[in-house]
């Protein structure tokens, strides 16, 4: 081990090329020493874990050298009266800001005593963009009428995973581009991977029975991945999820220690006006990319999904004496399986929620996690909303002693 930390230190190999000498479990703590000698830190912390990245590398990490560790809380219940999570859960949250947990829970609180709330995914559907440059708009008009004879064709040689199943494709030109959207159910999984493994069988069959077009990327960027997006928003990607809830005045004046005129009025000014008036991008909300980040980070979804994810239009009106909260997120990208959600910790968290592995039927694991997601999202905006309409956020970060040293 010494020698190839000399090795590696001395630039004779690289981080990556440790692993062709010695085992994966053995290449991390090489990498780690020399990183230490390389950079003259001592990374205690970073090697203390019980994860096994021998079997995660090139499955989940390249060039491992140890773990980052997050601050792992538990909020809930929260009664959910959704089509797949259906009682109460405990909702495993990733984060280093203290107050989220406690907002999180507050929200969740107001939820259950107002007797959950409701939760329906309105459409699901993974998508990848292939892009076709072809000669002119007429050669792009064909291959777009060539696709939608060829549709089944197309579906047949996407669907050699049996866990993939191709449910529409929507064509966009401009000029000489084509893009076939493609729209897949993935089952369980996120499906990005199974996605992309099929595309290339149906790039290869496009170019083969269509001379002249040509493939210049598999993903075109109107699929659209890892962006906030118009096409996302209004067409949907992964799953668009709503849940509403109507909550008492009697609950807004004991948990949310505000008034409904107050929210709504808060609600209206920041969340529209305020985000209107920014040009934000991605939905009118207050932060749902915090409690979903929180989140996904405990459960092993990939953290860049956030960027979608996150989009949601959040609204609140008075009702009777209370006052009735939806949200709509139009692009829940996450799986219940695969990638990061079978690492172990981040399995626990998902066996926390009875939503890891596959789902009986296939898929209901992945849309329980999806409307699980859309509840906690709405339990955060009902929280801060509340405490913005009380005067509390401020009072609440130094109480928790965010800031302090």
């Amino acid at each position: 081990m010494d020698e190839l930390v000399n090795k590696l230190v001395k630039g004779k190999i690289g981080f990556h090329d440790v692993q062709k000498f010695t085992s994966p479990a053995e290449a991390v703590e090489v990498r780690r020493r020399s990183l230490e000698q390389l950079t003259n830190n001592k990374l205690e912390h970073i090697g203390k874990y019980s994860i096994d990245l021998g079997f995660a590398t090139n499955r989940n990490i390249d060039n491992p050298i140890g773990v980052t560790q997050v601050p792992l809380g538990i909020a809930g219940p929260v009664k959910l009266n959704g089509e797949y999570a259906k009682g109460s859960f405990y909702v495993p949250l990733a984060t280093t800001e203290g107050a989220l947990v406690a907002s999180v829970n507050r929200g969740m609180r107001a939820i259950s005593e107002s007797g959950g709330c409701s939760v329906r995914i309105l459409h699901e559907g993974m998508t990848r963009a292939p892009l076709f440059k072809v000669r002119n708009v007429s050669e792009a008009v064909k291959l777009r009428d060539w696709a939608n004879s060829n549709f089944y064709k197309l579906k047949e040689l996407m669907e050699e995973d049996k866990f993939l199943k191709l449910k529409e494709v929507q064509p966009f030109i401009t000029g000489r581009h084509l893009f076939l959207r493609f729209v897949c159910d993935t089952s369980d999984a996120m499906g990005m991977n199974m996605i992309t493994i099929g595309l290339q069988r149906v790039v290869e069959f496009i170019e083969k029975e269509n001379r002249g077009a040509r493939c210049i990327a598999l993903s075109g960027n109107m699929c659209t991945d890892k962006k906030p997006s118009a096409v996302n928003f209004i067409l949907g990607r992964g799953r668009s999820v709503t849940a509403d809830v109507a909550i008492p005045k009697k609950i807004v004046d004991k948990v949310l220690k505000t008034t409904p005129k107050k929210i709504v009025e808060v609600n209206y000014g920041k969340n529209f006006i305020g985000s209107a008036m920014a040009g934000v991008l991605g939905g009118f909300n207050a932060h749902v990319a915090n409690p979903i980040a929180a989140l996904y980070i405990a459960c092993g979804q990939d953290p860049a999904q956030i960027m979608n994810s996150a989009m949601a239009i959040t609204s609140a009106e008075e009702e009777g004496d209370g006052v009735y909260f939806s949200i709509f997120m139009p692009s829940i990208e996450s799986g219940a399986l695969g990638g990061g959600m079978n690492l172990p910790t981040q399995k626990e968290a998902l066996q926390i929620l009875g939503c890891y592995g596959p789902g009986e039927p296939a898929g209901n694991n992945a849309r329980k996690f999806s409307e699980i997601a859309c509840a906690t999202a709405l339990a955060g905006e009902i929280s801060l909303i509340s405490a913005l309409a009380a005067g509390q956020l401020a009072r609440a970060h130094d109480r928790l002693g965010r800031g302090k040293g």
